[in-house]
């Protein structure tokens, strides 16, 4: 017979996989709810990744939390969850574990402003609320056990290594098919459960699971996508992530002459059906009603106010030239859809505005007035004073004049193309950086899997929490108060539920 009983394995109340922020949190709430806790963590030593955030001050959250700030295949589920442990918690959850917070224009720091500390009273909290931490500890397989069957067998649902083919992980089967039981027949809660299997040879048992595994960036401190495996292998659909908060690649062979320019201004992309379509606005309140009930966009949108009304997003802030293509805040912000849509086949262009506080009148009375006042001089010392000299020489060379050519003698439709250019210099997008270079991942298991406390609809007792989900944030200490938000409500619902069942059970 087949048990968790026969199986030699160390028993635990709630087994946390991934000890990023997300795992850590899910579990200091797990034990705080009164279960025994085990958070098992494949690297050296849990947080590794917390280390890197915010150029190592750690931006820890932000006051602003809209929904518009995030991205989901189900905002409404995501939003549910922020709604519920946002900023005040945040700071309380923090402060709980005897870390000082400063605010500073609605962005959350340690004090210290050291991301080292913030990882420090992590641990110590694991080790405060009793939370075994088990390093080096790979989960290879995870068995759920749905109990006694009637002819006393329990019912195993097969799971695959992560070493085996993703694309088989659905599959799901039986050791022992038999008639179903009474309720009374399946009451004895000991029965339920899972086996973890660890690369080791260890095994564990645990009444709840929680996945804090992250996703695919960054994956040198352990977020190399197994978790999206162990999800499959419960049954989970895995939306196909891709890199998000990463640097994109663009084809022209300017590039190169524009290597190392910063430059405030706004960057607008476009798709080849955007040119022939009306703008879709990101903050729209007509977006698309789930089939849950909530409502949600279809992408991370932002609508463009003066220049033209066919771009599908948009951000403003330094742009950053490299000879790759282009970088920056504003880039990052818009890379997650960016990719997303290039994996669909899409074909895009970016477009950089260098002057995006001009309304278009404005913009033009200015133009006009420049080459009202041409004067002497070369076509380079007439455009001298507007832009970094870099992009001015891009932009006369791409409108079909030479920067030492005489201005007066200089064709005027090229001249103002020249203008027209400052606001609309076009980069063609090929791709981006690797997950290597990405700070989180657009994709992973669909929010629309999960419940209110973040527990799988596919697998009872298996919670889900952080980057593993399809949730990704802006840069803004976003993604950290996912983490937070998430871990927390996960951990808190598998150690409360795992507690009333002993209690019932008792």
């Amino acid at each position: 017979m087949t048990s968790w009983k026969t199986i030699p394995a160390d028993r635990y109340d709630v087994a946390v996989v991934g000890g990023g922020a997300a795992g850590m949190t899910a579990a200091i709430a797990a034990a705080r709810a009164g279960a025994r806790v085990a958070l098992l963590e494949r690297g050296e030593r849990p947080g590794r990744k917390l280390l890197m955030t915010g150029n190592g001050k750690c931006n820890l959250g932000n006051r602003d939390l809209k929904p518009s700030h995030y991205y989901s295949d189900n905002m409404a589920m995501a939003a549910s969850v922020l709604e519920r442990f946002g900023t005040e918690e945040t700071i309380a959850f923090f402060s709980s574990l005897g870390l000082m917070v400063r605010e500073k224009r609605g962005y959350l720091y340690p004090l210290s402003e050291q991301a080292a500390v913030v990882l420090d009273v992590l641990r110590y909290g694991l080790e405060r609320e009793g939370v075994t931490v088990l390093t080096q500890a790979m989960v290879r397989e995870v068995s759920y056990f749905s109990g006694p069957t009637c002819s006393g067998a329990y019912s195993k649902r097969t799971v695959y290594s992560q070493k085996d083919n993703p694309s088989h992980a659905r599959s799901e089967t039986q050791d022992i098919a038999s008639r179903p039981c009474r309720q009374q027949e399946t009451a004895d809660h000991g029965g339920q459960g899972y086996i973890l299997q660890l690369d080791n040879g260890r095994r564990l048992w645990a009444g709840r699971v929680v996945l804090a595994c992250g996703g695919q960036a960054a994956p040198k401190t352990g977020s190399d996508g197994s978790g999206y495996t162990l999800a499959r292998s419960l049954g989970h659909q895995v939306i196909v992530p891709v890199p998000s908060l990463v640097q994109l690649h663009c084809s022209e062979k300017y590039c190169k002459a524009l290597a190392g320019v910063r430059a405030e201004g706004t960057v607008r992309i476009y798709t080849e059906k955007s040119l022939r379509q009306k703008r879709i606005h990101r903050d729209s309140p007509d977006c698309q009603s789930s089939g849950s009930g909530g409502k949600e966009c279809p992408a991370p949108i932002r609508s463009s106010q003066n220049v033209r009304d066919d771009c599908i997003m948009e951000e403003s802030g330094e742009i950053q030239l490299t000879e790759y293509g282009i970088s920056g805040i504003p880039v990052f912000q818009l890379s997650g859809g960016v990719n997303q849509l290039l994996a669909q086949g899409e074909k895009l262009r970016a477009e950089l505005d260098f002057f995006p506080q001009y309304e278009t009148a404005a913009y033009e009375q200015l133009c006009r007035g420049r080459m009202e006042h041409t004067g002497g001089g070369t076509v380079e010392t007439f455009f001298t004073g507007m832009l970094h000299k870099k992009i001015m020489s891009v932009c006369i060379r791409r409108a079909g004049l030479s920067p030492e050519q005489d201005v007066a003698g200089a064709d005027r439709q090229k001249l103002r193309q020249v203008f027209a250019l400052c606001r609309r210099l076009p980069f063609t997008v090929t791709g981006s950086h690797p997950f290597d270079s990405a700070q989180v991942c657009r994709g992973g298991v669909s929010m629309r899997e999960v419940d209110a406390q973040l527990q799988s609809r596919r697998s009872p007792g298996l919670y889900l929490a952080g980057e593993l989900l399809h949730v990704d944030g802006r840069c803004g200490g976003y993604n950290l108060q996912w983490a937070w938000a998430s871990g927390y409500i996960a951990g808190n619902a598998a150690g409360t539920a795992e507690k009333r069942a002993a209690l019932n059970t008792g």
